[in-house]
């Protein structure tokens, strides 16, 4: 792995003699690491516990069914899918397979490369995710910091 180059100009994790130090001698930028950590923790705690109360969804689930209503076809390869959501295409998997068994998603082959396999929304899975996306949305406008999600970086909208 390569790691970007520091202010010091030198790469990787044991080049971090130049990071500033902040409040108790830690490295700025572990402050930095930490507060990202607590706030992704909050953030999916306030999730979980809404879009699963209120709709039977995890934070997983409804990422899976948002990423495929986002999409004009409602479809993925399953590949892509794993990528935009970070799951592994095993842990996809086995979350596609839930979704499939509440009829929320469908499974279908690709046309042109019949190694592929495509993620579909069905209808229900259509519905369930215009009922859910109202939940997540007022729960990351109410937990996540102001700014937040202008500051996730190029890619990340």
């Amino acid at each position: 792995m390569t790691w970007p180059a520091g202010d010091a100009g030198q790469a990787g994790p044991g080049g971090l003699a130049g990071v500033a130090a902040g409040p108790g001698g830690l490295p700025e930028v572990v402050g930095a690491w930490r507060a990202l950590t607590a706030s992704h923790a909050a953030v999916c705690a306030a999730l979980e516990r809404e879009l699963g109360e209120r709709h039977g969804l995890g934070v997983s689930e409804f990422e899976v069914l948002d990423r495929l209503a986002e999409n004009d076809e409602h479809k993925f390869r399953v590949q892509d899918l794993a990528d935009a959501v970070h799951l592994s295409q095993s842990a996809l998997s086995r979350l596609v397979g839930r979704l499939e068994q509440h009829g929320l998603v469908g499974r279908s082959l690709c046309d042109q490369d019949r190694r592929g396999i495509y993620v579909c929304l069905t209808e229900a899975g259509s519905r369930r995710h215009g009922e859910a996306r109202p939940t997540q949305r007022a729960v990351l406008a109410a937990v996540l910091p102001l700014g937040a999600a202008g500051s996730a970086g190029p890619g990340h909208p």
